[in-house]
């Protein structure tokens, strides 16, 4: 049989009007849900607890519960057990099984003092049981309790998902830098060879070369320390990238694209190649440095993977397009016409440190990488579009904000 207050739902109490103030409790008022079939006991709860500086909200039955909760997620809810239609226990468990409410603290407040209705309590899901008739202070300290140790456990698990991110991001870093410095050490290896045969050539024969076989020895050896001074450049921009935060300005695009011919000049004679490239450029927003490395890493590939020789064409959509959040940008790209690439290939392309094609790929598999970080750090995308249609070849492309 149901208790009401004046039959013993709550015992009175000098202290029972005595505030005991929670320190560790935030600004914000917690929310409390009570929910018992008996308004008188729902008004005694309600005046004690919002006394206490809780918002409480009150409800006649578990339909209503269920409800409220859903509505709006409390941190904590008092609930009776003997009530019609929905009694407590499965009340507690339909919360229990609701993913917005699964985590809330339920504390069962019944004048059943049994131990198999203490143990049906907190099978269902229930995390403290209170017996009627109360004394006031042990529903505040229990109401309490249950508060921290559910707020406590929040920030645990914020701690606990920030250091399982930090830890994959340093798992994500040691991997790229296992897998950096086995590529490295493949690249450095072929050039450097190429250094010391015709430097060891030079010391036992310089005076018997032909003029001619010693000028090639010596581009040779010059082609071969500025791929070194290449990779090199490439590791340290790669760590610029991860701490460096730039200031975004309008882009001489024509300038930036004379760097990076100047750069890749070398390249461009040794594969024969022939190129297109437009007059004028539209203006956009971005780090001149950066984006020159863009324009380098494209341009060297469309020498790698082109045609035999490589044609290469240079252009911009210089009218711009809209963006997810409302920017306006231009596409800028290098198109080639080699032999074009799968499906699969293009998703690959921009992941760390691969290589299609190694037998002809003589740069290393780092620098699309760096494209894809330091494009997307200046607010734009990279990409990659073929037909897969030999002789079409690919257009690698990379978008920036257009300057107002």
């Amino acid at each position: 049989m149901k208790q009401s207050p004046s039959s013993g739902g709550m015992k009175q109490s000098p202290s029972s009007g005595a505030r005991s103030v929670d320190q560790t409790r935030p600004a914000r008022p917690l929310d409390i849900l009570i929910v018992d079939d008996t308004p008188a006991n729902l008004r005694l709860l309600t005046q004690l607890l919002t006394e206490q500086g809780y918002k409480v909200r009150a409800v006649l039955n578990g339909q209503r519960a269920i409800e409220a909760a859903e509505a709006q997620v409390p941190d904590l809810i008092l609930l009776d057990v003997m009530m019609p239609e929905l009694d407590g226990y499965a009340v507690c468990q339909r919360l229990k099984s609701l993913p917005a409410t699964c985590d809330v603290p339920v504390i069962f407040i019944s004048a059943l003092d049994e131990a198999d209705d203490k143990v049906k309590a907190f099978t269902a899901g229930g995390v403290d049981y209170v017996t009627k008739p109360f004394e006031p202070r042990e529903v505040l300290a229990r109401v309490q309790t249950h508060l921290m140790l559910r707020r406590l456990t929040r920030q645990l698990e914020i701690v606990n998902a920030d250091q399982a991110k930090q830890l994959a991001e340093l798992e994500a870093r040691n991997e790229e830098l296992d897998a950096f410095a086995h590529t490295v050490a493949h690249d450095i290896k072929s050039p450097m060879a190429v250094i010391s045969g015709y430097t060891d050539l030079l010391l036992e024969a310089f005076d018997d070369l032909p003029p001619d076989k010693r000028t090639e020895a010596l581009r040779s050896i010059s082609r071969g320390t500025q791929k070194i001074v290449n990779i090199i450049d490439e590791l340290l921009l790669l760590a610029g990238v991860r701490k460096t935060e730039v200031q975004l300005a309008p882009v001489n695009m024509a300038r930036v694209i004379r760097e990076a011919w100047q750069r890749v000049e070398y390249t461009l004679v040794e594969y024969q190649a022939e190129a297109i490239i437009p007059a004028t450029w539209p203006t956009v927003l971005g780090y001149e440095p950066w984006i020159e490395e863009v324009w380098v890493n494209y341009l060297t590939n469309a020498c790698k993977y082109g045609g035999q020789p490589p044609h290469i064409e240079l252009g911009a959509d210089p009218q711009g397009f809209q963006n997810p959040e409302d920017l306006r940008l231009v596409r800028f790209w290098v198109r080639d016409n080699g032999k074009g690439l799968s499906l699969d290939d293009q998703a690959q392309l921009f992941t760390p440190f691969t290589r299609l094609d190694q037998a002809r790929a003589r740069g290393h598999g780092l620098g699309l990488s760096i494209v894809r970080r330091i494009v997307e750090k200046q607010g734009g995308q990279v990409g990659v579009t073929s037909s897969g249609v030999p002789g079409e070849g690919c257009t690698f492309y990379f978008t920036l904000p257009l300057s107002s």
